[in-house]
């Protein structure tokens, strides 16, 4: 087999669609989900995937969803907030977090999670937590358990846990965020959880390369998708698709900038998605005061989320893109407010280019700043309608190999 060297093929592997790149084209095929997913691609896409050498295959995947996590810390103000972000911009999904003095009185959560973070203090200080903490944890379904906190605690912390990973406190003695060790930690979990995927594991056969998460490869694209797009900053880019909801953004739109190491940041939303988590989403939807008005506006009744249809599924990616600017707003505390107002443009791509039009999107998007920010502010809507723009990422993360 001889295959041109400078020419990749690129392969996104999401939760209902694959892509597959090359010099000249893009194809996107529906998944058979009753074939291991290699079969599925060499059975849609085996001539193209024959001409490349392992060396020139570049994969990413979103199929696995992200990973759960429920986040410990000593106050809100610092390492509750701190590890939020770290862990938001590590691709992570967090579940909840818990003020540690309140501990007692939280109530278990039922799934299993992924990843428990423990956080709290300065390295100055000592003795921060208790039996309190152990038993809430003894009760706990975790699969991970990192302590990021006070030095001091830290002997303490592995003696009364098992299998626990210690990392260098996340808050400094100035009460700065040092974050690179848990983000790392945290990256490298989600792709160890990628890559552990037996579906995944079997890509391996087609490609030398490391299998990244496509929200981390599509974060990369960002500084170039002016190449491709006449995008005015600052900007958004949701990408809505099966599995997950993920925003991307300039740190231009935060006011509390706390990570500081990259030019755009990432939020990954796990229980948004459109195929593999509809039903949670459709329960964010019933949880939200406005969605009954938009879907008047629609012209629909709640009905709608009982159908199986194309229309269904158009109204489905509309209440995404309500939901996921509302917890990126004022109107919900849990999550990082971004300057909406500032924004020039919103991109979308991922598999929402697939259902919607840019009108059924300008739709969802006025009516989101009408009611929720009271303003009539219209930025630019951008449709990836070729969705490629993760192909810029995977192209320049080529020279991180």
């Amino acid at each position: 087999m001889v295959s041109d060297s400078k020419e990749k093929l690129l392969i996104d592997v999401g939760s209902t669609y694959f892509k597959v790149s090359t010099a000249a084209t893009i194809e996107q095929h529906l998944r058979d989900f009753n074939k291991d997913i290699l079969d599925d691609l060499r059975s849609k896409c085996g001539e193209i995937i024959s001409r490349f050498e392992k060396d020139d295959v570049h994969i990413c995947s979103s199929a696995n969803g992200g990973l759960s996590t429920l986040i410990i810390g000593v106050t809100n103000s610092f390492s509750l907030k701190y590890a939020t972000n770290i862990a938001f911009n590590s691709g992570i999904n967090i579940i909840d977090t818990i003020l540690y003095q309140d501990i007692e009185v939280y109530s278990l959560p039922s799934d299993l999670i992924d990843v428990v973070i423990i956080v709290g203090g300065v390295d100055t200080h000592a003795e921060l937590f208790s039996e309190g903490l152990y038993n809430y944890l003894a009760q706990l379904n975790y699969s991970n358990l990192v302590f990021a906190g006070s030095a001091q605690d830290a002997a303490q912390i592995e003696e009364n846990l098992e299998n626990v990973v210690v990392l260098p406190n996340i808050v400094d003695d100035r009460l700065h965020i040092v974050e690179e060790h848990l983000k790392d930690y945290l990256t490298n979990l989600y792709q160890q959880d990628i890559e552990g995927k037996e579906d995944i594991k079997h890509l391996y056969d087609i490609t030398a390369n490391q299998i990244f998460s496509t929200p981390y490869i599509v974060n990369r694209a960002l500084p170039m998708i002016a190449a491709r797009f006449s995008v005015a900053n600052p900007f958004i880019l949701l990408d809505i698709g099966g599995a997950t909801t993920d925003i991307h953004y300039s740190k231009d739109l935060v006011d509390d900038n706390i990570v500081t190491e990259n030019e755009y940041d990432r939020l990954v939303f796990k229980r948004l998605g459109v195929y593999k988590s509809k039903q949670s989403l459709i329960l964010a939807a019933q949880d939200n005061e406005f969605v009954y008005e938009l879907l008047m506006h629609l012209k629909v009744t709640e009905n709608i989320f009982e159908e199986q249809s194309e229309k269904a599924t158009k109204i489905l990616m509309q209440l995404a893109i309500f939901l996921v600017l509302c917890k990126i707003s004022h109107y919900k505390k849990t999550y990082i407010n971004l300057k909406l107002l500032a924004i020039n443009s919103i991109v979308l791509t991922g598999g929402i280019t697939k259902v919607l039009t840019v009108e059924e999107i300008e739709m969802i998007i006025a009516f989101f700043y009408k009611k929720i920010l009271t303003s009539d502010h219209n930025p630019v809507t951008i449709l990836d309608s070729n969705y490629d723009i993760w192909t810029l990422g995977a192209m320049g993360n080529q020279s991180c190999q």
